[in-house]
């Protein structure tokens, strides 16, 4: 996929969205966390998303499905797109590239009917064959030119192009026609071993401009430069309504369903609509709302692993917040015990510390970034860094310096209770080495507007997974130019040994063991991210509503990535 990891919505609730993969098996019934909150805490393991075959489904029928933030920019490879925005683009766009919930891919027949990878001379050459009845929704072949068009707006930011990641595009010198227009031939400028996360959101070649990528989906999906087994039948940005039915101009299997709807909705609606009746899914539960929807005949709970993780960020360019020291400081003033016991009150939910940004703890090659970078939960050491830097409290108690006070804004982007509960705890947390931290809850909608504009000082957010490939787009989260690293920490001189040390080398291996040891040198370097949790996947679905969550970087499936078509009830 052209990205790893997007923003993850808004943080609601438990733990909305970790990263997670590696040798996880499909079914939710082990190791699932019990809400009574008595028992011993566990672990939450696999995909549990009650995958079906084709032949198990019925024909017809409609889905409604709960949505965090019908979000402004509605370009999945944009930098300020979500992950609210690439599951919308999921129902309308190709899939090309498909993935089983342990990150193993395969090429989607309904584009590709070849994908292959071979090094030539030095180089890393991969053949994409396009399927030749694809088609785009205005009538346009998927040919080469879609490969060639994503390559030029993913590959810098120099063009005036502003994607969401650069990772591996960059590093490709040409994209060729083939033997005919049904094939795209990429060549790297180097052996690259992470192919097979490129070119997942391929785009149309209308989209041939900066100005038309940049601004072409604002408030406007672009139905006609879709592709796909469904087209967008409804969409009201205002209402907070998305609706899909099915393509007329799709040439593979037809879509199950009759109709897919997307209604944007806090926490507090959602559950409120699922017990009414009017949507069919509901997630990201918390102990309580979960004891308010399970129980019905027609409601079935799924628990899983997720692949995303939440963290917070400290913006180093307001004045306060500048000092490397005032940052660091702030972090080791977090206790991460603390927060989890508030948002997983009840779910007797426990899990390894995610320690990295890059990897999980089940993958292989993770190791502790953060404890390697001098990171540690110490009050008295927070305290006195800040005294050494020359911040002192004043009369409440707040330190200042050189007439700054040491405050900061909060957003809640929810209605979640637990949310606020878990914003108070860190609030509480800093107050306890002088820093004053104000709690300003918002709707869920103003989360992508108000995160790209920096309305914000301090920030809880997610970086979402599309795949287990993480060291792959290492640049993504610690580059000078990261759409994901809010805090501004970075420099040029990271931006260059990201370059040296981890992408220039040729063997995925190789590029992990440096990537990792790299982080914990990043970290120390910038504290400007901390990862706090990742925490399990629990959601209520209507009961025989089969394939849950086909879209990337979010859901029930892992690192799964499945065919929209797929999604229907069972018979």
């Amino acid at each position: 996929m052209n990205v790893q990891r997007k923003l993850a919505g808004v943080i609601a609730g438990g733990a909305i969205l970790a990263l997670a993969l590696a040798g996880c098996t499909g079914g939710g019934g082990d190791g699932a966390a019990t809400e009574d909150g008595g028992g011993e805490a566990t672990t939450i393991q696999g995909a549990d998303y009650n995958p079906q075959p084709r032949e198990n489904l019925q024909e017809g029928g409609e889905v409604t499905f709960p949505i965090d933030e019908i979000t402004p920019q509605l370009n999945a490879n944009h930098s300020d797109a979500t992950v609210d925005t690439a599951r919308l683009w999921e129902w309308y766009n190709p899939q090309t590239i498909l993935m089983s919930p342990e990150g193993e891919v395969s090429a989607n027949p309904n584009y590709l009917s070849g994908w292959d990878t071979e090094e030539v001379d030095g180089k890393t050459v991969v053949t994409y064959t396009i399927n030749p009845e694809a088609v785009w929704n205005d009538g346009t072949p998927i040919t080469w030119k879609s490969y060639e068009q994503t390559w030029i707006a993913l590959r810098s930011l120099d063009e005036g192009y502003v994607p969401s990641s650069t990772d591996g595009y960059s590093l490709i010198e040409s994209v060729t026609q083939g033997e005919d227009d049904r094939q795209a031939v990429v060549t790297f400028s180097q052996v690259y071993p992470w192919t097979d996360g490129l070119f997942w959101h391929i785009l149309n070649p209308a989209v041939n401009t900066p100005a038309i990528f940049n601004e072409g989906y604002l408030g406007d999906p672009h139905a006609e430069w879709g592709a796909g087994p469904y087209t967008i039948d409804e969409f009201d940005a205002n209402a907070g309504t998305v609706s899909f039915t099915p393509n007329d101009k799709w040439w593979g299997d037809a879509p199950l369903l009759d109709k897919v709807t997307f209604r944007q909705l806090d926490s507090t609606a959602m559950v409120n609509a699922f017990r009414a009746g009017e949507i069919d899914y509901a997630d990201n539960l918390t102990a309580d709302n979960l004891a308010q929807v399970e129980g019905g005949d027609d409601v079935t709970i799924h628990r899983a692993q997720r692949t995303s993780t939440n963290l917070l960020e400290i913006d180093s360019t307001k004045p306060q917040f500048s000092d490397l020291a005032v940052r660091e400081a702030m972090f080791k003033a977090i206790n991460r015990d603390q927060i989890k016991e508030v948002v997983w009150n009840g779910l007797d939910y426990t899990e390894a510390d995610s320690n990295s940004l890059l990897l999980f703890p089940f993958q292989e090659g993770y190791t502790d970034a953060l404890t390697d970078a001098g990171w540690s939960y110490n009050v008295d050491e927070a305290n006195s860094m800040l005294d050494e830097a020359g911040w002192t409290a004043g009369d409440d108690g707040t330190r200042e310096k050189d007439g700054v006070r040491l405050e900061g804004t909060l957003p809640v982007f929810s209605d979640d209770p637990i949310a606020e509960a878990r914003a108070r705890v860190i609030q509480s947390q800093l107050a306890a080495v002088g820093v004053d931290v104000e709690i300003d809850i918002r709707p869920s909608q103003d989360f992508s507007t108000d995160l790209s504009t920096k309305n914000w000082d301090l920030v809880m957010l997610g970086f979402s997974s599309s795949d287990p490939y993480g060291v792959a787009y290492m640049c993504q989260i610690y580059c000078s130019d990261s759409g994901l690293n809010l805090s501004s920490t970075s420099t040029p001189e990271i931006d260059a040994r990201i370059a040296d040390e981890v992408v220039a080398l040729p063997t995925q291996d190789e590029q992990i063991a440096a990537g990792m040891k790299l982080e914990s040198e990043i970290i120390a370097e910038t504290w400007g991210i901390l990862p706090l949790y990742a925490g399990p996947w629990i959601a209520a679905a209507r009961t025989g509503l089969a394939n849950l969550t086909p879209e990337t970087y979010t859901g029930l499936d892992l690192f799964g990535l499945q065919p929209v078509e797929n999604v229907g009830w069972m018979k």
